[in-house]
């Protein structure tokens, strides 16, 4: 049958399995959204408030689904507001297809109206890209960009698609899903040998990063621990791996990891370390990083291994692979005296935290934790992001969605979007102010769609992260921190469809969760805070995992009584 470029896509779109698609229409795709009217009963089209928050989405719907993502927008500022989703995609290896439109192809390079090289663009933050001049490998090309998206390392994918080619015609030959490439297998003697070494440590600790969740892996971590018989920690993309309430699981890692996780780093003879890239967040200075431990590596991406840190061995294969493959090499082992050190380490950890008193964020949060389920939780980043990795307890692996490599403020809505289209289930965004002036115009979308979405906003008037950095370091001047005047959000939500509330204490909070359960709008629950509280612990610049900071340092905190006086 002869089809139209336009026609082509959605067809291929179906090959792939895509019900759903996030995008904003625009002059350079109006035949790709014509020929998605035309498939409206079998292609869900999500339209966002902004191009982003469909990028966002697209994101969101991805990690929750493991799915790819699917976004589409026109070409010029449509396109390149695509960017920053595509990029935070990269960073934490979400599969993701951006479709986008250009000028037709006799007018390219010309500076033609809404005309930009989003190709060029985005070469450094997609694992490949493409611009379609030739409508006879339009289906082709699609059909790899699934493919490279969703292979090895996931990643995002961009197919350029000039106007008239989704007019031209052509015969179209339909095919099946696009496959996976090969996957790379770690070879037998390196597990033979991660094996005897697993085996003779005594002090063995795992840390879980992000490629244990892509690969659907985090039940064989948790046989492992108890194999090995040893502590568990988690990087920010790791969480969620383990369950939270598992003895075995010390907490996340890095510079804002719980102390116990990161002293039983330090003091461990060998660390197992199964996807993730050592990042700077996750393990501070890289000189001072488990100094005495043997390191064993295992990623599916060879260029993450010995990239930033020199390590005992590097396993590039699968997670999952590897780990079957491990589990049938290693004997039970016990280790009571390591198991009595990580217990003594997490109550040193519970003695030093300063308390809790009154309507606290780590309070909130737990309060959250104990109501939400099996929720997905998606955040946005900054004070909140950290509050949520401290204290909210995962229960099930990918059920949390934040953005660990680029850090994108605004991420958190339009991923609660994605994730609650993608799932059908409850999707709480944990936020806060300073993120959620970038992204609340997606309420509308949420609205819209009548989406199972609870908005936790602890508000406290200013950046907080930027600002803990200003109070510790910059003597207290901030610049451009403070966010001025107030906005009434449940004012803002009720404006927008959904259902505003505010909570003031632990009583509040418990029955606007309650009232929100039982809601068909999405409710936005607004929680002011102290502005003056700050995310420990806390490595300092160039510290060391014993110069970790468990509160604010006596000079900061004389400031503050002085200033509350």
């Amino acid at each position: 049958m002869r089809l139209t470029g336009a026609q082509i896509v959605t067809q291929v779109l179906l090959e792939q399995g895509c019900d759903t698609v996030f995008g904003y229409p625009g002059g350079q795709v109006l035949a790709l959204y014509d020929a998605l009217y035309q498939k409206r009963r079998q292609i869900r089209h999500i339209r966002t408030a902004h191009e982003q928050g469909a990028a966002h989405a697209a994101d969101g719907y991805a990690r929750a689904t493991g799915k790819p993502g699917v976004v589409i927008a026109t070409s010029g500022p449509g396109a390149t507001n695509l960017v920053t989703g595509i990029a935070t995609a990269y960073l934490d290896s979400v599969p993701m297809v951006a479709i986008t439109g250009n000028v037709p192809c006799d007018r390219i390079g010309l500076d033609c109206f809404q005309e930009v090289d989003i190709t060029g663009i985005t070469i450094p933050i997609t694992k490949h890209n493409f611009m379609v001049k030739d409508i006879r490998r339009l289906a082709d090309t699609l059909r790899e960009a699934f493919t490279i998206a969703k292979s090895g390392r996931p990643g995002p994918v961009l197919v350029d698609i000039p106007s008239d080619i989704q007019k031209t015609r052509l015969e179209y030959t339909p095919a099946g899903k696009a496959p996976m490439l090969p996957t790379k297998h770690a070879a037998a003697e390196q597990l033979e040998e991660a094996a005897r070494q697993l085996t003779a440590a005594q002090r063995p600790y795992i840390s879980c990063g992000g490629g244990v969740i892509r690969a659907k892996a985090a039940p064989l971590v948790q046989e492992l621990a108890r194999r090995l018989d040893c502590g568990v920690g988690a990087t920010l993309m790791g969480l969620s791996a383990m369950p939270g309430e598992d003895p075995r699981f010390l907490g996340m890692q890095g510079l804002h990891g719980h102390y116990a996780a990161a002293m039983a780093q330090r003091e461990a003879d060998l660390i197992l370390v199964a996807g993730a890239r050592f990042s700077d967040r996750a393990v501070g200075e890289h000189a001072n990083f488990a100094p005495d431990a043997k390191i064993l590596h295992i990623d599916i991406d060879a260029a993450e291994l010995e990239k930033t840190m020199p390590v005992y061995l590097g396993i590039e294969g699968d997670i999952r692979d590897a780990l079957e493959r491990l589990l049938e090499r290693i004997p039970r082992q016990s280790h009571p005296a390591w198991q009595q050190r990580l217990a003594q380490l997490k109550q040193q950890e519970a003695e030093q935290m300063p308390p809790q008193e009154g309507f606290q964020p780590a309070g909130i949060i737990r309060m959250l934790s104990d109501r939400a389920g099996d929720a997905y939780i998606a955040t946005d980043v900054g004070e909140h992001q950290m509050w949520t990795a401290q204290h909210f307890s995962f229960r099930t692996p990918g059920s949390f969605l934040t953005s660990g490599g680029l850090g994108t403020m605004g991420f958190g809505m339009g991923a609660a979007i994605g994730a609650a289209i993608g799932t059908g289930k409850p999707t709480i965004l944990i936020t806060g102010d300073g993120s959620f002036r970038m992204n609340f115009n997606e309420l509308a979308t949420a609205v819209e769609q009548k989406l199972p979405l609870t908005i936790l906003l602890l508000e406290n008037h200013t950046l907080g992260m930027v600002r803990q950095s200003q109070t510790l370091y910059y003597k207290r001047r901030y610049a451009a921190t403070d966010l001025g005047c107030s906005i009434d959000y449940p004012a803002l939500a009720e404006a927008c469809g959904a259902v505003g509330l505010r909570a003031e204490s632990y009583a509040q909070l418990d029955q606007a969760l309650t009232r929100a359960a039982h809601s068909k709008k999405p409710v936005l629950i607004l929680c002011p805070v102290d502005p003056e509280q700050m995310v420990f612990p806390m490595l300092p610049p160039g510290g060391k995992v014993e110069d970790m900071l468990l509160a604010a340092p006596e000079s900061a905190q004389k400031h503050h009584r002085k200033e509350k006086a």
